[in-house]
C-alpha cells in the first residue's frame, strides 16, 4: 500500500505517474508532489482523451478543432450564426488561426462568411444546412465515445470530478462571460 500524488491510498491500481512520483520522492523527500501528481494527472488524461477524439473525429472524416467550430455554431442555435471574435473566444485560439480554420470549413462548403451588415468590421460566420447534417450527425457518436471514455467512473464520481475541475478553471480564470470577475 502506497499514497498517491492526490494524497489517497492506493492498492494494486497505479498509473504512469505513480512511478514519476514515487521517484521525485526519493530523489527529492523535501518537496510536497501532491500538486505534481495533480497537475500530471490532469495533462495525461488530456492527452488520451485527445488522441481517442482526434481518431475518432477522423473516421467521420473531422479534425477535432472542426467539430469545435461546428459544435460551437450549432450550440448557438438559429440562425446558427456567430462573429469570428465569438469563435476565437470559445475556440481560446489566435484570431489568425480562426481565420485560417474558418476558410477551411468556407471551402469544405460547412460555413459561409458574410461581413456583419450591422458592423463592417465584423466577420459572421453561418453553419451551412450540410455543416448542420454532419455536426448533427456526429455529435450523438462523439456523446457515447465520451461515455465510453468514462465509463471506469460512476455517474457520481463524474459529478465530483467535474464539480473538482469546474472550481480548479474558474481558479485559473477560465469564466463564462456573465460570471467573468471583470463583469
Amino acid at each position: 500500500m502506497r499514497y498517491s500524488g492526490g494524497g489517497e491510498v492506493v492498492g494494486d491500481g497505479q498509473d504512469n505517474v505513480d512511478r514519476r512520483l514515487d521517484q521525485w520522492r526519493i530523489e527529492r523527500p523535501d518537496i510536497d508532489t501532491t500538486a505534481m501528481g495533480v497537475v500530471a494527472r490532469i495533462q495525461r488524461a488530456c492527452r488520451l482523451l485527445e488522441r481517442e477524439l482526434r481518431d475518432h473525429f477522423a473516421t467521420h472524416d473531422m479534425q477535432l478543432w472542426e467539430f469545435d467550430i461546428l459544435g460551437t455554431l450549432l450550440r448557438s442555435g438559429p440562425p446558427y450564426r456567430l462573429t469570428a471574435g465569438q469563435l476565437v473566444e470559445s475556440a481560446m485560439v489566435t484570431s489568425g488561426a480562426i481565420t485560417n480554420r474558418i476558410d477551411r470549413l468556407v471551402a469544405r462548403e460547412l460555413v459561409t462568411r458574410e461581413v456583419d451588415p450591422q458592423n463592417r468590421r465584423s466577420v459572421l460566420v453561418t453553419l451551412t444546412e450540410s455543416g448542420r447534417e454532419l455536426v448533427n450527425g456526429v455529435v450523438v457518436h462523439h456523446a457515447d465515445l465520451e461515455t465510453k471514455l468514462l465509463s471506469k467512473l460512476s455517474r457520481r464520481d463524474q459529478d465530483e470530478l467535474a464539480g473538482l475541475l469546474r472550481k480548479l478553471l474558474i481558479g485559473l480564470g477560465d469564466c463564462s462571460p456573465d460570471n467573468s470577475p471583470n463583469s
